[in-house]
């Protein structure tokens, strides 16, 4: 597929651009200058033709991080096939602006001249100081009235390749400016679609696996996603909090589809300010959607609380997770002492295994693909019905159930009834009489009979004839 990139410099309205085309609120937008810092692609249809549309970050070089930006964007340029250049239609045009556009011009790609912010007829007078460039395809529009993109798409349209075996209709203007009416910005378009609630999971082919990047500030997350991706995907700095938006990158490996999704790093809840508001919700919106986290440790400084805190997440979400000891070529702790603090201080994450790396010299990193592997291969286990019931039976023989007030409680059956993780319902008689602690019990026995490292097992008593959801707030 054709890739389309915008480029211009940081507030001129490209993520506002990037959402329009989308139809969805995928790239964090703000009056903030340098929000967008990595690249963000998505998939669309311009003209019922398919392409990739690519957000770049602004470019500036004030800043070690907003340089690494500015060369990530424009490395960016090179690979795309159509260019727009966006601009502010409210500011005079600059002489950086010109640079910049003559230099993307010179890349002999499709380029056009986006003035954004040309809001009415009367600021379109504004568009006319931007001739001044020279540029063959001058497009004003406003992309937060939705004027003038219509006429963009049909231009980008125009240099994309039709399907084979399929029929483009031709839509005019002002029926792509019909479909776009009601688009705001602020309308989430993510809702996801019901499905049929009796499709069966091995019914549904499934060879790709979300694994999301966590740690707190600058625990090297964006270094390892580079390192596993083996590119430069994420922009790396010194500076705390230099990923905002969730930057994900998929790789094949194995005949599997691991896609990446490097989150923005978390501090204390008192220290989020501003755009770091943004980047939280979209970090659980992540997390939500992940079947397996990397949590990041830096081995190269004392844990913090945070760090515990962050792993709540893990277990709040029900991903599966592998620990990652992150910088360890700056470590200066044995092994043995480092893992034993970590299995005193993330006890609920006891089923997680955990490896050490060096995300910088990329030490020991391809070992995590392997790991990810395994881990969602137990993730989404399913147990025999009947291999299930022997264990559950061994296990309350072995250790038998507490008394609830001298009354015998019972374990009729088990079920697993849904994988991603392993759900499992426990049909009693006392349902409500089951003690956490005894969930554990069966927990470590199954994991001591399957190959369940890596991945939650959640554990629902029930009374015959009860609903699964009504148990489901109750998790081991």
């Amino acid at each position: 597929m054709k890739k389309i990139a915008i480029i211009g410099l940081p507030n001129v309205g490209k993520s506002s651009l990037f959402n329009r085309i989308a139809k969805q609120r995928i790239a964090i937008t703000s009056d903030f200058s340098g929000t967008t810092r990595d690249i963000k692609s998505h998939e669309v249809f311009i003209g019922e033709k398919p392409c990739i549309i690519l957000d770049t970050g602004g470019l500036d070089r004030s800043s070690e991080l907003f340089a690494n930006v500015h060369d990530m964007s424009m490395e960016t340029s090179k690979k795309a096939d159509i260019l727009l250049m966006v601009v502010d239609g409210k500011r005079l045009p600059s002489d950086e602006e010109k640079k910049i556009f003559y230099a993307l011009q010179a890349r002999n790609k499709p380029i056009a001249l986006v003035i954004n912010k040309i809001d009415n007829d009367k600021e379109m007078e504004r568009a006319w100081e931007f001739s001044e460039f020279g540029a063959e395809n001058v497009f004003p529009i406003s992309v937060s009235h939705n004027r003038g993109v219509s006429a963009l798409l049909e231009w980008i349209a125009a240099y994309l390749p039709t399907p084979e075996g399929s029929i483009v209709s031709e839509a005019s203007e002002s029926d792509e400016e019909d479909d776009d009416e009601d688009w705001d910005e602020e309308d989430d378009w993510n809702e996801e679609e019901e499905l049929p609630e009796a499709i069966e999971e091995e019914t549904v082919p499934d060879n790709r696996i979300n694994v999301a990047i966590i740690g707190r500030v600058n625990v090297g997350k964006s270094s390892l996603l580079n390192a596993l991706v083996g590119k430069q995907r994420a922009v790396v700095s010194s500076i705390e909090g230099t990923t905002i938006d969730p930057v994900d990158e998929a790789i094949e490996y194995n005949e599997k589809i691991i896609n990446f999704v490097d989150t923005a790093g978390l501090r204390r809840r008192g220290k989020i300010e501003g755009i770091e508001k943004f980047a939280l919700m979209r970090t659980k919106e992540m997390l939500e959607r992940a079947n397996i986290a990397l949590l990041v440790l830096d081995a190269s400084e004392p844990f913090k609380e945070l760090d515990e805190r962050i792993a709540g997440l893990v277990e709040e979400n029900n991903l599966a997770c592998i620990i990652v000891l992150n910088k360890w070529d700056k470590a200066n702790v044995e092994y043995e002492e480092i893992m034993k603090e970590v299995r005193d201080r993330f006890k609920f994450l006891s089923y997680a295994p955990l490896i050490s790396v060096s995300a910088l010299t990329k030490q020991r990193v391809s070992k995590i693909k392997e790991m990810l592997l395994s881990v969602y291969e137990n993730y989404a286990q399913r147990i025999p019905t009947a291999r299930l019931n022997e264990v559950i039976k061994e296990a309350t023989i072995k250790h038998q159930i507490p008394s609830d007030h001298a009354k015998v409680v019972k374990i009729y059956f088990a079920t697993q009834y849904q994988s991603k993780p392993p759900r499992i319902v426990l049909v009693m008689n006392k349902p409500r009489s089951l003690h956490f602690s005894y969930r554990r019990y069966l927990a470590n026995r199954l994991r001591d009979t399957f190959n369940l490292e890596g991945t939650p097992i959640l554990i629902y008593p029930r009374a015959k004839g009860e609903k699964d959801e009504q148990n489901e707030q109750d998790d081991a």
